[in-house]
Formats: structure tokens, C-alpha cells, sequence
């Protein structure tokens, strides 16, 4: 083959070497309709925490609004104990649409997650890929709109966290909560 050639795909070899692990992308993204109540139904990851906490996690509510510079903010409760616990994290939106990122204040890792797949109104795929000092980890987590979610999504979030190299015994199907935690009503 001509030199020319060779050359170009020497550079798109060295590029994919340097390329993050590729978390697929919602195509056109709608940042707008991914807003509102989620369920976390699935988590999957291969970081320590989650190996030492993992019996101890259920179902929680996520709420995503849109900050009026077009970030996400995401509230999630966690339930703890007896009561809930509220954390709010921004997402700051990338050049990518459907990308983002964050950086949390206490760990001071860095988060970079995409929304995989969603269809906005049952459910959302979303993969981050956490790094910090001591090196790097995976997270997948499957929200839903409700607190069911058809086997057919279920086994494409077990599916697609094993694309990811995750094990499993690190992907999670959450339990669900008692009703305290739905507030009233």
C-alpha cells in the first residue's frame, strides 16, 4: 500500500489507543425529556465501596432537572438507616450531548458519564467512568420511570455491564424500599 496510507492508519491506531473506554451515546440526545422522577433499579460496578455496600443497597429516587446554564442537577435519595438521605450532584455538560461531567467535592474523583441508551419515558441506561488518585472504575446504572421494569430492559443493563467487563457478582438488580421513602401519596 502507498507510505500515505500507512501513515493514516498508523494515527487512527494510535488514537483508538488513547481513546477512553467508549461508552456508547443516546443519538440525538434530548436533554429536556430525560428531567423528572427515576427509580435506580440496576447498578453494576467494580469498585470497592460497592463490593463492601452491596448487600445493603435498595431502590432509591432520582430527580433530574435542568439548571438554567443547561447542566443537569440530579438528586438522589438514598435510603439510610431508617431515614433518607438527600445528595445533590451537578452534571456539567460536554461538548457531546448526552455527556457529562462531574467532579465529586468530598472524593475529589472524576466523573465522566454518558447516557447510553433511553427512551425517556420507561427507562435509562447510563455508564460513568469514575477516575481517581488511586485508579479508575466502572459504574452502569439502569433508572426507570417506574418501579418495574420489563425483563427485556433488565437484561440489557445485565447485558451491557458485562460489555463493559463488569462481573456478575458486581452487577445488582436493587431491592425495592418500604413505602417510606415515597413521601405521601
Amino acid at each position: 500500500p502507498p507510505p500515505m496510507l500507512l501513515s493514516i492508519l498508523g494515527l487512527a491506531l494510535l488514537g483508538a489507543l488513547h481513546a477512553p473506554p467508549g461508552f456508547p451515546v443516546q443519538t440525538d440526545f434530548q436533554q429536556d425529556k430525560l428531567t423528572g422522577r427515576w427509580y435506580s433499579i440496576g447498578l453494576a460496578s467494580n469498585s470497592n465501596w460497592f463490593k463492601e455496600k452491596k448487600h445493603l443497597m435498595k431502590m432509591c429516587t432520582t430527580v433530574i432537572s435542568v439548571t438554567a446554564d443547561g447542566n443537569l442537577e440530579v438528586t438522589s435519595t438514598y435510603p439510610k438507616g431508617d431515614q433518607c438521605e438527600k445528595r445533590n450532584s451537578l452534571y456539567t455538560k460536554t461538548e457531546q450531548p448526552g455527556r457529562f461531567s462531574y467532579t465529586s467535592p468530598r472524593w475529589g474523583s472524576k466523573h465522566d458519564i454518558r447516557v447510553v441508551e433511553t427512551n425517556y419515558d420507561e427507562y435509562a441506561l447510563v455508564a460513568t467512568q469514575i477516575s481517581k488518585s488511586t485508579g479508575s472504575s466502572t459504574m452502569v446504572l439502569l433508572y426507570s420511570r417506574t418501579k418495574e421494569l420489563s425483563p427485556e430492559r433488565l437484561e440489557r443493563f445485565t447485558q451491557f455491564s458485562r460489555e463493559q467487563g463488569l462481573m456478575d457478582e458486581e452487577i445488582l438488580i436493587l431491592p425495592q424500599t418500604g413505602e417510606k421513602l415515597e413521601g405521601q401519596g
